[in-house]
């Protein structure tokens, strides 16, 4: 079978589980912690996927890449459903499938913000601007890089807006280019 299939259907099915407890949002935030530990930590997925490691290992280790000993007794559950299936290599897909459904059905919007100084007041300017035109949540991920020199760079669903003074300077460069070559 494919490897988005199985995830999708996993994944949808913990999402049914979750909002039946009503507990789909703490399930997000501990899912999303597993899905960074899957990110940052190279050896996880490779214990995770060791078939020598027991399935009380595997699952210790599952819980605190999750969050610890807070981990929700649902997706311990869901842990304890994926390795007894014996589909814990498609375990990091899930984690991603996941977020995608949650974030779908709760009409949250992934963003990037780049700007060239922290500013919390923009950061927050924008999210209730794009909340209030999408009439959802928003989600920006705010990075700083003074490489921009200043105003900001904003990716939102696959657009973007780059309103930084470094792209004005390229583009004022490139006409005095376009112009200067007519005159030769």
């Amino acid at each position: 079978m494919n490897t988005g299939v199985i995830s999708r259907r996993y994944a949808k099915a913990l999402l049914a589980y979750a909002k039946a407890d009503g507990k789909e949002e703490m399930i997000y935030e501990e899912v999303k912690t597993l899905a960074a530990n899957y990110a940052n930590i190279s050896g996880l997925r490779r214990a995770i996927e060791n078939p020598v490691l027991d399935a009380e290992k595997k699952l210790d280790l599952l819980r605190e890449a999750s969050g610890g000993k807070n981990v929700s007794k649902e997706l311990m559950r869901f842990f304890r459903l994926v390795l007894e299936g014996r589909r814990e290599k498609f375990l990091q897909f899930m984690t991603w499938s996941y977020i995608d459904l949650y974030r779908e059905d709760k009409n949250i919007l992934m963003g990037k913000l780049i700007t060239a100084v922290p500013s919390e007041r923009l950061v927050r300017h924008i999210v209730d601007l794009v909340g209030s035109r999408t009439h959802g949540d928003v989600e920006l991920d705010a990075r700083i890089d003074p490489d921009i020199i200043g105003g900001y760079i904003i990716e939102l669903e696959g657009y973007r807006l780059d309103a930084s003074v470094a792209n004005q300077l390229k583009r004022v460069k490139q006409q005095f280019i376009a112009k200067n070559r007519r005159i030769v």
